[in-house]
C-alpha cells in the first residue's frame, strides 16, 4: 500500500477465484466428464441418447454435436469442449463424437504429468510436436489417393460414414442420395470447385410413407400451391420468371393523406391503383412466361390478369427457394417488372406440377436439363425418425463433399489411429509425446467397448499387428465395429476422408493445449445470496 492507497488489482467481494494446478486438474475432469457422456455414441453399435429440451420436446440421436447442443453445463472448460463439436460439424460435418472422445483422452493423458509437477508448457510443447508429426504422417504415408470418378469407391467411403448411424440400415439408399445430391450441386468454373450443399441441396421432410421412398429430385420442390384455383397445375417445359417484387399496389410508406373533393376523385384513385397493377402484369405477360414465382404478394387483380393470359403464379417464396429455382432452371431473379427481358426467362426445367402429399400441396419444378440445385425428399414414419435421418444424411453429404474437394482417404475402424500411434512410439521420445500416442488408441478401444468385445485382448492383438507390420503400404488392420474382431480394412472396405481425420486431430489436440494453458478461472458473477463464494469450477452437469 502506498500511503494507504488501494492496491492496483482489486478483486471485489463477489469475484470468485481458483488458480494454478487445481484449475488445470479440474478442467481435465470437466473435459473427461463431457467425453464420458458421448463415449457410447461411437461406432456402428453406438447407443442413442434421448434428450429433452426445455419445451418438453425430445431428440433421439447419436450425433455428438446434436447431443452436446442440448446439454446445459456450468463449467467453462466443459463449454469449450462443447464448442469443438460445433466447430467440427461446421468445418467437415462428421467426426463430432470422435473429436470429443479424443480431446477428453488427450486431457486425461496430461493429468499424470501435471501431478508429477511437470510444467504445462513442457506438455504443450510435446503435444504440438506430436500433432505436427501426426499431420505429416497422415498426409504422406497413412492416406491414399481416391479417384473421384470411381463411383463404387466413393460409395464405399460414404457407406462407412453412414454405417455408424441410425440410417445405416438403409445405407445403400443414403449413399446414393448423398452422392447424387453432391454431384448435382458441384460447380466447376474455370478450375474453381464449389460444392455448396448448405444452400443448394435442400432437405424436405414429409412425415408418412417409408424411408425407402426418399429420393433426390433433379430440380426443386417447395411447400406451396398456386394462388388461384383455376391456374394450371401441370406444365411441360415451362418458361419461368422469378421476381423479387410484389404484384400489388404499393401503399404509402408512412402515413399518407389523400384529400378527396368530389366522388369522381375516389373513383380515379381506385382506377390509378388498377392501372398500376395492370401495367406490371403487362410487363410480365410481354415475355410470355408460363410460370411466375415471386417472393412477395400477388393481389387478386394481378391473379385475374395472369389467369386470363394463362400464366400460373406462386407467391411468398423464401429467398433461398428462389435462388435454388434460379440455379435449377437458369432464370434470373428480377427486382422490377419493367426490367424483364427474354434472357431473364428460365427454360431449363422440363416439368412443373403441383402434387398433394398427405394434407399439403407441394410444387415441383423437375426434370431440369442442368440442375445445379436439388431437393432431397425424405419420407419416414414419424417426425423423430425424419429428424434423425436428416442429421445422418447431412453427415453423409458432408463426407461426399469433402471427398470431391480433397480426394484422399485413410483406413477406418481405428486403424489409422493405431498406425499413427505406432509411428509416434517408434520415435522414442519419452514423456508427454508418448502420452499422445497412447491417447490415440482411445478410438479403437471405444469401438471395441461399444460392441461388447474383450477390449484388452482386442487392443493387444491390434497393437501386435501394427508393430509387426513391415511390408509396403499402410497397415490397415482395425476393429470391426459390429463384432469387435480385428479385420483388415482393405478387405472390409471401411475408409474415411482425410479431411475429417485431420480436422479431428487438430481440433482435439489444440483444445487440450488450450485447456492446459489455463491456470486461473476468475468469474465476476454476483453471489446468489449468503457469503460463501460458489465454486466456479463445479463439475460439468448435464441437465436434460
Amino acid at each position: 500500500m502506498f500511503g494507504g492507497q488501494q492496491p492496483i488489482l482489486v478483486l471485489s467481494q463477489n469475484t470468485k477465484r481458483e488458480s494454478g494446478r487445481k484449475v488445470q486438474l479440474e478442467n481435465i475432469q470437466a473435459g473427461k466428464a463431457i467425453a464420458d457422456v458421448i463415449r457410447t455414441c461411437l461406432g456402428p453399435q453406438a447407443m442413442l441418447k434421448m434428450l429433452m429440451d426445455p419445451m418438453g420436446g425430445i431428440v433421439m440421436t447419436n450425433d455428438g454435436n446434436a447431443i452436446l447442443r442440448e446439454i446445459t453445463v456450468q463449467h467453462p472448460a466443459a463449454k469449450s469442449m462443447i464448442e469443438i463439436a460445433r466447430t467440427q460439424d461446421e468445418e467437415v460435418g462428421d467426426g463430432t463424437t470422435s473429436v470429443i472422445v479424443l480431446a477428453g483422452e488427450m486431457l486425461a493423458a496430461a493429468e499424470p504429468f501435471l501431478q508429477q509437477q511437470i510444467h504445462p508448457t513442457v506438455i504443450i510443447r510435446a503435444y504440438r510436436e506430436a500433432l505436427e508429426d501426426i499431420v505429416g504422417h497422415l498426409q504422406s504415408q497413412l492416406s491414399v489417393q481416391l479417384d473421384v470418378k470411381d463411383k463404387a469407391k466413393m460409395a464405399e467411403v460414404v457407406k462407412a460414414c453412414v454405417g455408424t448411424k441410425f440410417i445405416g440400415k438403409w445405407s445403400d439408399l443414403a449413399v446414393k442420395i448423398a452422392l447424387d445430391a453432391v454431384e448435382t450441386v458441384t460447380l466447376n468454373e474455370n478450375g474453381r470447385l464449389e460444392v455448396d450443399i448448405k444452400r443448394y441441396a435442400k432437405v424436405e421432410k414429409i412425415p408418412g410413407g417409408a424411408i425407402e421412398e426418399s429420393c433426390v429430385l433433379k430440380g426443386v420442390m417447395i411447400n406451396k400451391d398456386v394462388t388461384h384455383a383455376k391456374m394450371r397445375r401441370h406444365i411441360e417445359n415451362p418458361r419461368i420468371v422469378l421476381l423479387d417484387c410484389s404484384l400489388e399496389y404499393k401503399k404509402g410508406e408512412s402515413q399518407t393523406n389523400v384529400e378527396i373533393i368530389g366522388e369522381q376523385d375516389f373513383t380515379r384513385m381506385l382506377q390509378i391503383e388498377e392501372e398500376f397493377v395492370e401495367r406490371i402484369c403487362a410487363d410480365i405477360i410481354a415475355v410470355k412466361p408460363d410460370l411466375v414465382f415471386t417472393e412477395k404478394g400477388v393481389s387478386d387483380l394481378a391473379q385475374h390478369y395472369l389467369l386470363k393470359a394463362g400464366i400460373t403464379a406462386i407467391r411468398r417464396l423464401r429467398k433461398t427457394d428462389n435462388l435454388r429455382i434460379a440455379r435449377a432452371c437458369g432464370a434470373t431473379i428480377v427486382n422490377r417488372t419493367e426490367e424483364l427481358t427474354e434472357k431473364d426467362v428460365g427454360t431449363g426445367a422440363g416439368l412443373f406440377e403441383v402434387k398433394k402429399i398427405g394434407d399439403e400441396y407441394f410444387t415441383f419444378v423437375t426434370e431440369c436439363k442442368e440442375p445445379k440445385a436439388c431437393t432431397i425428399l425424405l419420407r419416414g414414419a414419424s417426425k423423430d425418425i425424419l429428424n434423425e435421418t436428416e442429421r445422418n444424411l447431412q453427415d453423409a453429404l458432408h463426407v461426399a463433399r469433402n471427398l470431391v474437394l480433397e480426394p484422399r482417404v485413410v483406413a477406418g475402424g481405428g486403424a489409422v489411429e493405431m498406425a499413427a500411434s505406432q509411428l509416434l512410439t517408434r520415435k522414442q521420445v519419452k514423456g508427454p509425446y508418448t502420452a499422445v500416442a497412447h491417447a490415440l488408441e482411445i478410438i479403437p478401444r471405444t469401438l471395441a467397448q461399444n460392441c461388447g468385445a474383450n477390449t484388452i485382448r482386442a487392443l493387444t492383438a491390434l497393437r501386435a499387428k501394427h508393430a509387426s507390420h513391415t511390408g509396403e503400404g499402410v497397415c490397415a488392420w482395425g476393429i470391426d465395429g459390429e463384432s469387435g474382431e480385428i479385420v483388415d480394412m482393405n478387405v472390409k472396405n471401411i475408409w474415411e476422408p482425410l479431411a475429417v481425420k485431420l480436422q479431428t486431430y487438430k481440433t482435439a489436440v489444440e483444445t487440450a493445449i488450450l485447456l492446459l494453458r489455463i491456470d486461473d478461472i476468475v468469474s465476476g458473477s454476483k453471489k446468489r445470496g449468503g457469503n460463501e463464494p460458489t465454486n466456479p469450477a463445479a463439475m460439468a452437469q448435464g441437465q436434460e
